[in-house]
């Protein structure tokens, strides 16, 4: 397979940023409700610190990834109804600002709260902002809103990338897959990314 995308499907680098993005994602926002489980309070601070490190290297992934994305060429889309290829635009358009701006909300949260955010306790990062405890829960729910509508958008991709799989029968979720083999070349192979 070849690090950069070509006409049939992603490249390995594209599929790495994809998935390895997807499940940062998705296991430190699992992670983050799970945390007032801890058993303790330095359990907790412990974990919290494990999050916001995690999400520091998910903000650090996505944003190599955008840049990998306008050097890297990319598939044709899949032939599709114009408003399918709208949604699906629409769809990855938000995906990435989501992706983006859900560490950056923590980071913020953060920030407002005054406590110093290490990288896995090798680097502090600045503050965005200084100590507002005025601005504190209003950060975290924008924090946790913003992980809720990521999401729902994320539950749309995956069904589309279902739909495409399942009743299309078509190359657009394979394209994207680390692992199998592409249809033989069909009417449609789209964009699952």
């Amino acid at each position: 397979m070849s690090l950069r995308s070509n006409d049939r499907q992603w490249g390995s680098v594209a599929k790495f940023f994809h998935w390895i993005i997807a499940l940062g994602i998705l296991g430190n926002g699992l992670f983050g409700l799970l945390m007032d489980l801890a058993r303790s309070p330095m359990q907790k601070i412990n974990w919290l610190a494990l999050h916001k490190s995690i999400g520091l290297t998910v903000l650090a992934l996505a944003l190599l990834r955008i840049a990998w994305r306008w050097a890297d060429r990319r598939p044709p889309e899949a032939p599709m109804p114009r408003w399918q290829q709208l949604a699906a635009r629409a769809a990855h358009g938000v995906l990435y600002v989501l992706i983006v701006l859900l560490p950056l909300s923590g980071w913020w949260f953060n920030s407002v709260t005054g406590k110093p955010l290490q990288w896995f306790k090798l680097f502090n990062l600045p503050a965005l902002v200084g100590k507002n405890d005025e601005l504190r829960h209003l950060t975290h729910g924008v924090h946790e809103y913003l992980f809720w509508f990521l999401i729902l958008v994320l539950v749309a991709h995956v069904g589309g990338a279902l739909r495409h799989h399942v009743f299309d029968h078509d190359n657009v979720l394979r394209r994207m897959l680390p692992f199998g083999r592409l249809r033989e070349r069909g009417p449609s192979e789209g964009d699952p990314s």
